[in-house]
C-alpha cells in the first residue's frame, strides 16, 4: 500500500504541471484577426485585409478561400512577414466566396477570424458600371504606346522627306552647273555650221 505522503507529493506535482502547460498555452494563444475587410473586388481577383491586436507575437498569416456550398478550399499561407493583406486571384465572376483568416505565431495558429462573404461581379456588370470618363492604368500604357508608335512613324516620315529634299537639292545644283557648258557648246555648234565670210566681200560667180 503507497503511504500518503508520497500520493500527496505525485497529486501535487500533477497539478504544477498541469498549471504549467496551462500558462505556456496562453502564452502561445493568439487572437483571430480583426475587421477582416474584403477590398478591390474585381471579376477574377479580391484583395482582403486584416488587423490584429496589439502585442500578439505574429509572423504570418494563414488564409481559407471557399466557394459558398462547395466544400473544395484554397488555403494560402504565409510566414516572416507583417503583412495585413493579401490578394485573391483566380476567382470565378458572378460568384459567392467564403474568406477566414488566422495569424501564425512560433507556437501556433489563431483561431479563424469571423466569416466573410463576398460576391465577383460578372464581366458585363464590371464593364456596364465603368464610367465613360474612367481610364485604368492599362488603357494609359496602351495610348502611351500608341503615340511612341505615331512619333516614330511621324520622325521616320520627315526623315525621308528631308532625303528627298537633300537628293533634289542636289540634283539641282548639278543641273545648274551643266547648263553654262550647254551655251558654250550651243555657241560652238551654231557658229560653226554658219557660211563663212570671204575677205573681199563679193560673191563668187561662174563664168559663163
Amino acid at each position: 500500500m503507497a503511504k500518503p505522503g508520497l500520493s500527496a507529493a505525485a497529486v501535487l506535482l500533477l497539478l504544477l504541471g498541469c498549471l504549467s502547460v496551462s500558462s505556456v498555452n496562453a502564452d502561445t494563444l493568439l487572437s483571430a484577426p480583426l475587421n477582416v475587410t474584403i477590398r478591390e473586388i474585381e471579376v477574377n481577383s479580391a484583395v482582403v485585409t486584416w488587423e490584429i491586436l496589439e502585442g500578439d507575437p505574429v509572423i504570418g498569416f494563414a488564409i481559407t478561400q471557399q466557394k459558398k456550398d462547395v466544400r473544395m478550399l484554397r488555403f494560402i499561407q504565409e510566414v516572416n512577414t507583417t503583412t495585413r493583406s493579401c490578394a485573391l486571384w483566380d476567382l470565378d465572376e458572378d460568384t459567392e466566396y467564403i474568406v477566414h483568416v488566422q495569424s501564425i505565431s512560433m507556437g501556433g495558429s489563431s483561431p479563424p477570424s469571423e466569416p466573410v462573404l463576398f460576391r465577383t461581379p460578372k464581366e458585363s456588370e464590371k464593364m456596364a458600371s465603368k464610367s465613360p470618363d474612367e481610364v485604368t492604368m492599362e488603357e494609359v500604357g496602351q495610348a502611351a504606346q500608341l503615340r511612341a508608335g505615331e512619333l516614330i512613324i511621324i520622325v521616320v516620315v520627315l526623315i525621308m522627306w528631308a532625303g528627298v529634299i537633300a537628293l533634289f537639292c542636289r540634283q539641282y545644283d548639278i543641273i545648274k552647273d551643266n547648263e553654262p557648258n550647254n551655251n558654250k557648246d550651243k555657241a560652238k555648234n551654231s557658229s560653226e555650221c554658219s557660211t563663212p565670210e570671204h575677205p573681199q566681200g563679193g560673191l563668187l560667180r561662174s563664168n559663163v
